[in-house]
């Protein structure tokens, strides 16, 4: 199954996601966003295919979205579009592609709605949370 994983190193919940896929038996392609950066027509059309929009897709905490007045209810889609181009870190993370669809993974055991086979359980996130128990049976 081809995934790739919009991923930040720097994120639990990325992190998280890589490692669901892997112990799903998955192989992913790990786009680092920050470093690469985004282009308008990838946004809109990961946006579309995730039922997102700028807006729903922006990253208010720990980014400089506030600050930018990004959040105001009045600031239209396209400067939304046109801020996280130029600040990649706008962007909520991971975004995950695979033939099932495309999602915002966060919580991140969203991915397991996009992968052909669960991890054995029982696996737990980085935080401890339990989400496939011993008999490999979705908790979450």
């Amino acid at each position: 199954m081809a995934i790739v994983v919009y991923h930040n190193p720097d994120c639990g919940t990325s992190r998280n996601v890589l490692e669901i896929i892997g112990a799903s038996g998955g192989r992913a392609t790990v786009v680092e966003y920050l470093k690469v950066g985004w282009t308008w027509p990838q946004l809109v059309g990961l946006f579309a295919a995730a039922d997102l929009t700028p807006r729903t897709a922006l990253r208010v905490a720990r980014s400089p979205a506030e600050e930018m007045g990004l959040t105001k209810p009045d600031t239209s889609e396209e400067t939304i579009l046109a801020a996280m181009i130029e600040h990649p870190i706008l962007v909520n993370r991971p975004i995950v592609c695979t033939p099932r669809g495309v999602r915002l993974c966060r919580p991140s055991e969203t991915v397991l709605d996009l992968l052909d086979t669960l991890p054995p359980g029982p696996f737990s996130k980085e935080d401890g949370t339990l989400i496939i128990n011993a008999a490999g049976e979705r908790v979450v």
